[in-house]
């Protein structure tokens, strides 16, 4: 698209425009240019597009804009988001637009107290962004009723595949019978996304954000050979020159001792894993997400509820269990556009195997030996592999 639009011109209402005007969001990314209008108009929508890409305000702003005020206990919008981490981002994303509309919107799932969740839709709540498994659980105890609902969104559909939540959102989406419109969006549109597709929605318009496909060439890589007892202090020196880093470990033991370790070395790191209450682990990505907090040390599960913009560097503590996790951890700090840096530790006996994963991501260079006083580690960006 040549010209450059605003929101205004792809139809939204001026309270939508003025609040995201005061937050600093002037120019639509391409996913809201490109799906917004069709959204607006009432039509199923289809939108090809990875985490990062602006997509929760491509669906959740025209979804406010249109929807009815709800009843107790009867909202009158569904988003089904993969995780709790997600349902709270994007309930943060929507909640200005939602006032300007005066609209409500609640995120909802599973590990917080159901009678909390019952008692705010009690009082009615319009937009209710929520997990699959939470949502049957209120269904069925009839604290929510799906006969009024007019939008329903699957987000991260493909990730709802990964984790086995289909079935799941094939039983909701087989209960909300009223004339509805049906937005979802995924990464990928094969296979099972595919079949959600023509099972519940009715000639959706498609729309794919080609330019949003993380490659290895969106990243600066470097590879870092250390020894056992010093790996920890060079990550956190690789952490001091960063804004923002996540680093990755295989477990939940590994992440909160290295994340010990860390504070012990003077950096601002806090862990993220499945064992952590539900409340800890809200915290340490708030506190990450507004900048309190420097370094998150996650486990690959745990890093699905990371969507944090502006991640410098990217430590892959122990390397990854395969090219496809490599990726996917990378994948965090090449988000919106941005150009990230990815560090990968590598101890004597691990060298075959980051060396067989340099060549499945195509990206062959050197393993260079570093210590953490190695004043290279403060700007591994414009260090040239070949010539350490």
């Amino acid at each position: 698209m040549t010209d450059t639009k605003t929101f205004a011109d792809l139809g939204l209402a001026d309270e939508i425009v003025a609040s995201l005007t005061e937050r600093g969001i002037t120019s639509p990314f391409p996913v809201q240019e490109l799906t917004i209008p069709d959204a607006l108009a009432g039509r199923d929508v289809c939108g090809k597009a990875k985490t990062g890409s602006g997509k929760t305000l491509a669906f959740g702003l025209p979804v406010l804009q249109r929807m009815n005020q709800a009843k107790p206990n009867r909202p009158t919008g569904i988003v089904l988001v993969p995780t709790r981490e997600l349902a709270n981002q994007v309930c943060d994303e929507l909640a200005p637009a939602a006032k300007a509309v005066g609209r409500s919107v609640l995120a909802i799932y599973g590990g917080a107290p159901i009678e909390k969740q019952i008692a705010a839709l009690d009082q009615g709540v319009d937009l209710v962004v929520v997990t699959p498994g939470r949502m049957i659980d209120l269904i069925e105890r009839k604290a929510v009723w799906v006969n009024d609902v007019e939008h329903v969104v699957v987000d991260e559909a493909d990730r709802m595949a990964d984790m086995g939540f289909l079935p799941q959102v094939e039983w909701i989406l087989r209960n909300v019978d009223s004339d509805h419109q049906t937005l979802l969006f995924s990464a990928t549109l094969d296979g099972v996304v595919n079949t959600l597709i023509k099972r519940y929605q009715t000639d959706p318009s498609m729309h794919e954000v080609a330019s949003d496909e993380v490659t290895v060439e969106h990243m600066t890589h470097r590879f870092v050979a250390v020894h056992k007892m010093d790996k920890a202090k060079v990550a956190a020196s690789i952490a001091r020159s960063a804004e923002r880093s996540i680093m990755f470990t295989r477990t939940k033991v590994m992440a909160d001792r290295l994340a010990a370790d860390l504070c012990e070395l003077g950096i601002d790191a806090a862990a993220i894993h499945g064992d952590l209450r539900q409340t800890t682990r809200e915290k340490s990505l708030r506190d990450f997400s507004n900048g309190k907090l420097r370094t998150l040390v996650a486990t690959d599960v745990a890093a699905r509820g990371i969507h944090v913009d502006e991640v410098d560097v990217v430590v892959q503590y122990d390397p990854p269990s395969d090219h496809k996790t490599y990726l996917h951890r990378a994948g965090r700090t090449a988000r919106a556009g941005e150009k990230g840096l990815v560090v990968t530790l590598s101890l004597w006996d691990e060298e075959l195997e980051i060396r067989r994963l340099q060549k499945r991501i195509d990206c062959v260079m050197p393993i260079i030996e570093m210590f953490s006083n190695d004043e290279r580690l403060a700007n591994l960006v414009d260090l040239d592999p070949n010539d350490a």
